[in-house]
């Protein structure tokens, strides 16, 4: 493949007028700003910004203040803090809870009801020992079921570098709030591509982590079977590797667990990879390929081969079953309706058609359909598909493709009761292989469109090979610098 520069970069711009949250946490640990003080710039972006995206539902702006100025205690006192101690953050409105505040995963019903969580999650609690200072909650779509940030209860996130245009889902109201200069890092989660389709709608970088790399207790032991995974979203790759060092630690009754890096997440990012093995897959076999997404992935390959990989178009030969999708939708409709008994059991009464949104209900009608054997047949098939694929990485080391088959659509196209479904079937065609098998999988913000809508590009490794993808990424960042774009609704020029 012949070197070239990849269209839409910035190898030559400015670094983002905004510190990341490597850097903010410097600004707090050497005294030159307060927690306090980062936490009002940060409340201030988001009264600027908020009423024109949409990203941030709930706001915990009292919380908040009490853990900034408890953090300007503990350093005034000379006492330790986390690693990202001071640096305002935001969750998900989705899994992450914490015991007595509002908890409405995209769904009105809870909304109406004031639902508050009755239990604070191990993330939550390893977030609040980075010592990130979080502020607020954002939006999802119902119970995280899409692609697109468009729920009933809360309306629509508008994308920051183009507000007609869809953030992705599930985590797209994190996704537009870190695009927009708010926070640099968003609380994020991935069961079918949830945190790499908004990271590749928003022109951010965002990794999936390796199945059991995150507790996901105490309430849940592997959601959606093993496939649901959290994490964040950043715009630069080393926030996103100190969060993983944080939260990648196993919690007594997890049922199982990643094994552990050889050095820290953060090291790995900053040093250079081996010379890897790279198959490229820019076309999909289950339908066609938007040219300017297939255009992102050649020219990801001709960058990695300019830094000394090898690189070849070679993909995994299940990667494209024709079953796949059958046996997937029947392991989630399953899970969602046990998910459903339990917002039953928080409201204290049967939910019933007018209290879920269409898609929702659909999806649950499936799993009221299947039977106990049938399920435990998907998910042995699943098993099953899952060491066929893994083999590929035997002879590569990373799978290169697009996160989505177009660039990001517009809003209301997922959300049409005739068109959506099929649109949702034309666009998700390479992200929720690698939900089910378990690899990490991330979204790297490497090219944009001609009228300027960020394309991100997936990169998959083998199993539990999180410090190779974050140390590709960090050379690919310092190769083709992405901090110096930044959308028209951006916290530094609004």
């Amino acid at each position: 493949m012949a070197e070239s520069s990849l269209a839409g970069t910035s190898a030559g711009a400015p670094a983002s007028d905004l510190p990341d949250g490597v850097d903010t946490a410097e600004l707090f640990a050497s005294g030159t700003a307060s927690a306090l003080e980062l936490l009002d710039e940060a409340i201030a972006r988001a009264d600027r910004l908020n009423p024109q995206i949409n990203a941030i539902i709930g706001r915990l702006d009292g919380n908040a203040r009490q853990a900034a100025e408890s953090h300007d205690a503990a350093r005034d006192a000379g006492a330790g803090g986390g690693t990202l101690a001071g640096v305002p953050f935001l969750t998900k409105d989705l899994t992450c809870t914490t015991e007595g505040q509002p908890y409405h995963a995209g769904n009105a019903a809870l909304k109406d009801a004031g639902y508050a969580a009755s239990s604070t999650a191990h993330l939550a609690t390893m977030f609040a020992a980075l010592g990130l200072v979080n502020f607020g909650r954002t939006n999802t779509p119902e119970f995280g079921l899409t692609i697109t940030t468009e729920p009933v209860a809360y309306g629509p996130t508008a994308n920051p570098w183009n507000t007609g245009h869809s953030t992705g889902g599930s985590s797209g109201g994190s996704a537009a709030a870190v695009a927009a200069g708010i926070v640099p890092i968003a609380h994020a989660n991935d069961g079918g591509g949830s945190i790499r389709v908004p990271a590749a709608n928003c022109g951010l970088f965002g990794l999936k982590p390796n199945r059991g790399r995150v507790s996901l207790g105490p309430d849940s032991g592997d959601g959606w079977a093993g496939f649901s995974v959290d994490g964040v979203v950043s715009r630069s790759v080393r926030d996103s590797a100190r969060v993983l060092d944080g939260i990648s630690r196993p919690w007594p009754g997890d049922p199982y667990w990643a094994p552990p890096p050889s050095d820290t997440f953060e090291s790995a990012a900053g040093r250079e990879p081996q010379a890897l093995r790279v198959g490229l897959c820019a076309h999909s076999e289950w339908g066609p390929t938007d040219a300017q997404c297939r255009h992102a992935v050649e020219a990801a390959g001709r960058l990695a081969e300019s830094l000394g990989h090898k690189v070849d178009y070679s993909h995994p030969a299940e990667m494209f079953h024709e079953e796949f999708f059958d046996h997937f939708r029947t392991i989630v409709s399953v899970q969602n309706v046990v998910m459903l008994a339990g917002v039953e059991q928080a409201l204290g009464r049967p939910m019933s058609r007018p209290d879920v949104e269409g898609d929702t209900w659909a999806l649950l009608e499936i799993g009221r359909s299947v039977s106990g054997t049938q399920y435990v047949a998907a998910l042995e098939w699943c098993h099953a598909w899952t060491r066929r694929l893994a083999a590929w990485w035997a002879s590569h080391d990373v799978l290169v493709s697009p996160i989505m088959a177009e660039p990001p659509p517009r809003l209301g196209e997922l959300r049409n009761p005739e068109t959506g479904r099929g649109r949702l079937n034309e666009l998700l065609h390479f992200t929720p292989q690698f939900n089910v098998s378990g690899q990490p999988a991330m979204s790297v913000p490497l090219s944009w469109t001609e009228s300027g809508l960020p394309v991100g590009v997936q990169f998959v490794g083998p199993h539990a090979g999180e410090e190779m993808l974050l140390s590709l990424a960090g050379q690919l960042e310092r190769a083709a610098p992405w901090a110096g774009r930044t959308p028209p609704l951006w916290a530094g020029t609004a």
